[in-house]
């Protein structure tokens, strides 16, 4: 009986905090400078520039300023190479936990959060003098970002992807030695405008 309450109680109070929450929708585009970090000398790789737009949903109770960031990003990355530039698209899914702060007319954020990245275009194998690089399906990782709102509409901020699964593998037929896997890292520079 006791737990029944407590989920009760959970509940209500959930639903309280919805009905007081901030829900707004958006489109969310900006400038991408990916890298992709190998684990060996096998590729020495720069950053490549791309771009990314998409929808998202922002969350935001707004007595403490907390709540979520939720998109759904087309992105361009990829790493270039001294004879080319090896572009992948993905579709991005960052879910942020972000913090809002200062005046109603304009506000400060910083956001935190995992996201999963699923490749839907771009080669899968790109041979590079005398070696091939192959990219992975999937990706996962960190997101740390941080800007200013105007005027409830407008959002401008920059964020840092840090990948923690290996996005490429470079050595294809050499033995496991000698293989090399490389993690997207990357800034972006993003707006975002709220309806």
């Amino acid at each position: 009986m006791k737990k029944c309450i407590g989920f009760l109680l959970a509940m209500l109070l959930l639903s309280v905090a919805s009905a007081s929450a901030q829900i707004a929708f958006g489109v969310k585009g900006g400038l991408n400078i990916s890298k992709v970090h190998f684990n060996s000398d096998l590729i020495d790789s720069d950053n490549l520039t791309g771009f990314q737009i998409g929808p998202m949903m922002e969350f935001i109770a707004p007595a403490a300023g907390v709540g979520m960031d939720v998109a759904l990003i087309y992105s361009q990355k990829g790493l270039e190479l001294k004879s080319e530039n090896l572009k992948t698209d993905y579709l991005d899914i960052p879910v942020n936990l972000k913090w809002k702060f200062g005046l109603p007319v304009f506000k400060g954020y910083v956001s935190a959060g995992p996201y999963a990245s699923f490749r839907i275009g771009g080669d899968k194998v790109w041979k590079v003098v005398d070696q091939q690089i192959k990219a992975k399906n999937f990706g996962a990782g960190l997101n740390f970002g941080a800007g200013v709102e105007v005027i409830k509409h407008l959002q401008v901020g920059v964020n840092y992807d840090l990948g923690l699964t290996n996005n490429y593998s470079a050595g294809i037929g050499l033995s496991d030695a000698d293989k090399a896997a490389g993690k997207l890292r990357g800034w972006s520079v993003t707006a975002a405008i709220l309806f």
